[in-house]
């Protein structure tokens, strides 16, 4: 079986950046995707403009566009109205997320955790979409620890989850072992590895202490030492993450995941070294 490849954007919120976008999913769509997935912002921030991006994704480029839909600040209510909204639209595929709580945020909504999203799609909806869900390699930043964190992927596909799509990670034997560690918990879905293509290292720093993936040292300094050379960034970056794919791929990963940014240059880079 081929493996599958998919691709992530987040909404844009003002013309520019739709024309960004326009512009970044017209190059992206030559690797035609198995499907592309719409993030959804901390606390509800862009809860129209993931349905508009959904939309717009489906008719004008005719992708397969799957929803991100978060628990957190969204009423039992509310996210009943979202998910029927994109069943409307004809989604066949969501992704369940619990969602980052926004600091200064009390409240997290009817729903505490993904599995319980995962449940109440399930209850509302039966087999019409194809639900996929979040996992940490690496473990999530606020897992008590790796069993835990384990048996909250377990819970997510009890409730009716039906593949996983990882955190970013540089280091393929964290992925493998986790996926190991999971299928001695019987957890049988597919876990599609996400993929961070490296274009920008400071602003990859910055995402990684915030979710918890870790870069190697070795990374690290190589890409210190190249300094402001974007170029030779991008190009470092484009070898590590290509060869990264590859052992994957070999390893017997179902497909990947590629985290994009709304950018096309460098997905496209890591796609055309393999």
């Amino acid at each position: 079986m081929h493996p599958s490849i998919s691709l992530e954007f987040y909404p844009p919120k003002n013309d520019e950046q739709r024309a960004q976008l326009d512009k970044t999913v017209g190059r992206l769509a030559t690797l035609q995707p198995d499907y592309v997935s719409v993030t959804f912002g901390a606390g509800g921030s862009t809860l129209s403009y993931t349905p508009e991006t959904v939309s717009g994704l489906r008719q004008r480029h005719s992708l397969d566009a799957a929803p991100h839909v978060s628990c957190v600040g969204g009423t039992r209510a509310e996210l009943s109205e979202l998910v029927a909204r994109y069943r409307d639209m004809g989604c066949r595929r969501v992704v369940a997320l619990r969602g980052d709580l926004p600091s200064g945020m009390g409240h997290s909504g009817d729903f505490r955790y993904a599995s319980d999203l995962v449940g109440f799609i399930r209850a509302e909806h039966g087999d019409w979409f194809h639900i996929e869900v979040g996992c940490y390699p690496e473990v999530h930043p606020q897992a008590e620890d790796a069993h835990a964190d384990l048996r909250a992927l377990k819970i997510k596909v009890e409730a009716g989850a039906n593949g996983a799509i990882t955190q970013y990670f540089y280091n393929a034997d964290a992925y493998f072992r986790f996926v190991d560690e999971a299928r001695r918990m019987d957890i049988d879905i597919p876990i599609v590895p996400g993929i961070m293509p490296i274009a920008n290292f400071t602003q990859l720093r910055r995402f990684s202490d915030l979710c918890g993936a870790e870069i190697p040292r070795w990374l690290a300094k190589r890409m210190t030492a190249l300094g402001d050379d974007v170029a030779a960034v991008r190009e470092l970056g484009a070898d590590v993450v290509a060869a990264l794919c590859r052992r994957l791929l070999e390893g017997g990963a179902p497909g990947l995941h590629f985290y994009t940014l709304n950018l096309a240059k460098p997905t496209l880079a890591v796609v055309e070294r393999l």
